[in-house]
């Protein structure tokens, strides 16, 4: 359900005294310096970084990539891999969120509570859950490639904090799903009923039979159908669902 997101380059920046001007984008900064071994290759990177040296940036769930050009223009293939929360982890941070609409308003005006940063789940990563990796030759980690991105990746989190959750494994549109149902059967459940009937249907035409299903059974058919609904499916049935 969640897709890859593409940026264009970013040309070359006249940016100074801070890096990234929002608080989360600079918390992305202090993971990416705390966990690299050689901080040459972090002032080189930053070099690289301002100085338009990384192509159109690609972000998906635990993963950021880039070509990154090097002092001479060579081409780099470079990545970051980020680790992901998992299921639990996000039906925490969720939970959460739904708590406190003004939360989701402040995400989809663009920026972040601070309050968040306390939440039991951690949007920013830590440094062990960083994995660069480049073409290189550098044994660095990261090296001046990896770091040049990581950099880069600042200024996409201080125009859309929505990049930071999509780099933990969830993009805006399925998170902005989630929330919803946290909040009270979404009014696009018509769409899920609609598709489910069709798909049914065509199942009866194809000559198939369908079981007969308890009110449990058939809430555990769609909890495992349509992943998105198992939070208000859970909320309905009074019970954790296979």
């Amino acid at each position: 359900m969640t897709q890859a997101r593409g940026f264009p380059a970013f040309g070359k920046s006249t940016r100074r005294a801070r890096f990234a001007r929002s608080w989360w984008g600079n918390e992305w900064i202090t993971a990416i310096e705390d966990a690299a071994l050689d901080e040459q290759q972090l002032r080189i990177g930053r070099k690289y970084a301002t100085a338009g040296q990384v192509g159109p940036i690609t972000v998906s769930p635990g993963r950021i990539a880039a070509t990154v050009y090097g002092a001479d223009r060579t081409p780099h293939t470079t990545t970051v891999h980020i680790a992901q929360l998992t299921d639990a982890d996000w039906a925490r941070l969720l939970d959460w969120i739904a708590i406190k609409a003004g939360y989701i308003a402040a995400l989809l005006d663009r920026d972040m509570p601070r309050e968040l940063a306390s939440a039991d789940v951690s949007l920013l990563p830590a440094m062990t859950d960083l994995e660069p990796t480049c073409d290189c030759d550098g044994w660095e980690l990261p090296c001046r490639h990896a770091a040049a991105l990581s950099y880069q990746v600042a200024w996409l989190l201080d125009e859309d904090p929505f990049v930071l959750l999509l780099i933990r494994g969830r993009g805006e549109q399925e998170l902005l799903d989630d929330l919803e149902v946290r909040n009270g059967p979404p009014e696009s459940m018509m769409r899920y009923l609609v598709i489910d009937a069709a798909a049914r249907a065509r199942a009866l035409l194809a000559g198939e039979e369908l079981p007969e299903l308890t009110e449990d059974q058939d809430a555990a058919r769609w909890a495992e159908t349509y992943p998105e609904l198992r939070a208000h499916l859970t909320a309905a049935t009074g019970r954790e669902l296979p």
